[in-house]
């Protein structure tokens, strides 16, 4: 290839590299819009006028195109902002060169804030029936590559992009895909003309980390990869995105970059979630083993008070019966029936003890362990609770058992601190594949707001514990008025 000595006027893109390397067969063009002037020549140009470069740009652009200066202008600002080569009918015979026919190819790239127009013309120096099908051929390939190119980047999910900095050092964007209004809800056209829109959607934080990287980017002529959030407003919502550019210096000492945006807010909050679930995670941890410490210190006392109290008891008792006995003194009725009361209320204590730990209701199944508390609930609060369940019997496991008992449990105790209600309605359904637990109250209910509070423990130890058995748990506001509670455990 030949070129002009102001190779700093020519448009270094990609798109117009490419296009240059597919065509180095055909005359190859390009003319500054501006001046309309030749700034490039291709060889093979060169040799079908057989005029230099100089002697080409004395000539008007009507011998040498068959079009005028006026349709030339009027073509590069109607197609200014099309991506794809565009066919031009001539208006006269070119009289330079071997070029007879009536078709020119164009297309109006972009570069250093100027416009340049990219024109070829096909060779139809030779005319042998071969060479036309070689030509056609060429044309094919040619075609199909371009359309291949036009429709990867059309097709690609995210933004492609070019830009160079300012004399600020922010972003000017020099090429932008149609892939920008849906990913940042801008015209490609007001991006370009107005870079700042980009910097004015992020916070302060990621628009300084971006100028940062991308000072590194030129310093270092590497990667460069920005992770930030912006703020789109015409959707009111927040984005996060993914920038990755690739910079190179040019022939006139200008740093460009060509890279790729894309969204990443999908992977980013479950990144977040992810984060999230493992804090509460630790700090559930947490408070659950202080729990179990508390519960642990809780029955030593009970074992210390009332069964060590009542050991002691019974001990003193039966060393002054025996020292009676042995001294031949007679021993009462009523010392007997001291130790017998004595006993009693070590048996109780073990009961209560033992229950604590495993309710023994639960040796008589699930349906009747759950209907079971609910009675007691009603006795020792006075408030209406009404259980039903569509089977006799449901089998679980001993895990299960425990964990809805648990739940159960823990749900009327927050039913009779916090609703403030007169009636609980408890289901309990078994089907082939799951059973559900629901408890229904009528008091003030919960504000969505309250389950994610850090210190509701109770209600994330109940989901943990569902979880575990890969069974799902939700609380919700009943319709009417109050809290709904769901347990769903898969059958075994």
């Amino acid at each position: 290839m030949s070129q002009l000595p102001t190779p700093s006027l020519l448009p270094d893109t990609s798109l117009l590299l490419d296009a240059l390397l597919l065509g180095v067969t055909e005359e190859v063009y390009v003319l500054n819009v501006s001046s309309m002037q030749l700034v490039y020549v291709s060889d093979s140009a060169l040799k079908n006028t057989a005029f230099d470069i100089d002697s080409l740009k004395e000539h008007d652009l009507i011998s040498l195109f068959g079009v005028s200066e006026s349709t030339l202008k009027s073509h590069a600002q109607s197609h200014r902002h099309h991506s794809y080569f565009v066919e031009l009918l001539q208006e006269h015979v070119s009289m330079i060169g071997k070029l007879q026919q009536n078709k020119l190819r164009l297309k109006v790239l972009q570069s250093a804030q100027q416009d340049f127009m990219l024109i070829i013309k096909n060779d139809a120096a030779e005319t042998t029936a071969d060479h036309e099908d070689g030509e056609a051929s060429d044309k094919k390939e040619l075609f199909e590559n371009e359309t291949r190119s036009q429709t990867m980047v059309a097709n690609t999910p995210g933004l492609v992009f070019q830009f160079q900095l300012d004399s600020n050092g922010q972003m000017k964007f020099i090429h932008l895909t149609d892939g920008c209004k849906a990913l940042l809800g801008l015209n490609a056209e007001d991006l370009k003309e107005d870079s700042s829109l980009l910097y004015s959607m992020m916070n302060a934080r990621d628009r300084g980390m971006l100028r940062k990287l991308l000072e590194q980017s030129m310093n270092n002529l590497s990667l460069m990869n920005w992770e930030g959030k912006v703020w789109i407003d015409g959707w009111q919502d927040n984005k996060w995105l993914d920038l990755r550019a690739v910079p190179r210096m040019l022939s006139t000492g200008v740093v460009q970059w060509e890279g790729i945006m894309t969204n990443i807010t999908q992977s980013k909050n479950a990144k977040h979630e992810i984060e999230k679930s493992r804090r509460e995670l630790v700090e559930l941890t947490a408070h659950m083993q202080k729990i179990k410490e508390q519960e642990r210190s809780a029955i030593a006392r009970e074992i210390h008070d009332d069964l060590g109290g009542n050991l002691t008891a019974i001990k003193m008792g039966l060393s002054s019966i025996i020292n009676k006995l042995s001294k031949g003194q007679n021993v009462t009725i009523e010392q007997a029936q001291g130790l017998e009361s004595i006993l009693d209320s070590t048996f109780d204590a073990v009961h209560r003890i033992s229950s604590d730990l495993r309710p023994n209701v639960l040796d008589l199944g699930i349906v009747a362990a759950l209907e079971w508390q609910a009675k007691e609930f009603e006795k020792q609060l006075g408030l209406s609770c009404k259980f039903t369940c569509n089977q006799a019997e449901i089998p679980v496991s001993t895990d299960q058992g425990i964990t809805l008992f648990r739940i159960f449990q823990e749900s009327l105790s927050n039913i009779a601190k916090h609703a403030k209600a007169t009636h609980v309605d408890v289901d309990l359904s078994a089907f082939a594949h799951e059973i559900i637990l629901m408890i229904t109250d009528n008091g003030v209910g919960i504000k969505s707001s309250d389950t994610l509070k850090s210190n509701s423990f109770g209600l994330r130890g109940m989901r943990e514990r569902v979880a575990a058995l890969h069974g799902t748990f939700s609380v919700q506001q009943s319709n009417k008025q109050g809290t709904v509670i769901t347990i769903n455990l898969p059958t075994e």
